[in-house]
């Protein structure tokens, strides 16, 4: 992680993670051999954090394009910071097309992902899509051992989730970021004709200022807000350009303005698991 180490953070657990990661989601239309190229390029440019799960039916690919890596001697493994969501079976639905559901013990699948890590199976542990009652709920557990280093959720201009970034850095629990540009409304969980974040007005007005581009401005926000980022494309200039983001700055006055676009507007729909009994998820962050 030599070349990425001015640019990560501490987790609380002792290891680090690159402050800017990339993401591997794809449409289906995307070729499965694309996102292993987009992942070797976006080693070469300099990525050192790469975000998957076991839901983007990709990981056997990235995982080839890190090896690769590793075997031609661009990084050694321990430069990659690796990050992943296990599970089994896909969204599990019912003769009549609906969503099955269950009720989980969050602190017995965290007790569980705790011997994950005692026994080696990962450096360290978070969670997704938590909202601030369910890492509580972790954080009191009785005899816990290791604190969620992270909470991955989405966040972004219209969804700054400025409430739960605060409740997470006074807990010393990264934020981490998706959905930051926007997402794929061709995916069937994402809302349709929602605006498009890198078209708003204000946002190419700051770029513009900058002479950077929109995306650019975008992640640079989150970036000094403190989050760790993901961004995702499969074409080399994007990938190129969503990394040149450390070498300029947001004056407080764009902070501020950019602060003003939140609408807290989600492009990822709950509605989807809205037979899940703990629905609706969202309302305590």
């Amino acid at each position: 992680m030599r070349a990425m180490r001015h640019f990560s953070v501490k987790l609380n657990d002792g290891h680090s993670m690159p402050i800017l990661g990339f993401g591997t989601s794809a449409p289906a239309k995307v070729p499965k051999s694309k996102v292993e190229e987009a992942i070797e390029r976006a080693i070469d440019i300099g990525y050192r954090h790469i975000d998957s799960a076991y839901l983007y039916l990709n990981e056997e690919e990235i995982g080839r394009a890190i090896q690769k890596k590793i075997s031609n001697g661009t990084v050694k493994r321990d430069d990659i910071f690796y990050t992943s969501k296990p599970g089994e079976e896909l969204f599990p639905k019912n003769t009549d097309g609906k969503l099955l559901s269950d009720t989980v013990d969050l602190c017995t699948t965290w007790e569980a992902l705790e011997k994950c890590k005692e026994a080696g199976l990962a450096k360290s542990i978070g969670v997704s899509n938590f909202n601030c009652k369910q890492l509580e709920m972790i954080l009191n557990k009785p005899g816990l051992k290791y604190k969620p280093v992270c909470n991955q959720v989405e966040c972004h201009l219209y969804l700054n989730q400025s409430k739960l970034l605060d409740f997470c850095k006074s807990k010393d629990i990264i934020l981490t970021a998706y959905g930051v540009l926007g997402s794929d409304p061709e995916k069937e969980w994402v809302t349709k004709n929602y605006p498009v974040i890198l078209e708003d007005p204000v946002l190419n007005v700051i770029a513009e200022k900058h002479q950077r581009t929109p995306a650019q401005v975008a992640l640079r926000y989150q970036l000094q807000r403190g989050l760790v980022v993901l961004v995702k494309s499969f074409t080399e200039k994007r990938i190129r350009e969503n990394f040149q983001v450390f070498d300029f700055q947001l004056t407080p006055e764009d902070m501020k303005t950019l602060d003003g676009l939140n609408r807290n507007l989600r492009y990822f729909k709950d509605t989807y698991f809205a037979d899940h009994p703990d629905y609706p998820f969202y309302d305590e962050y």
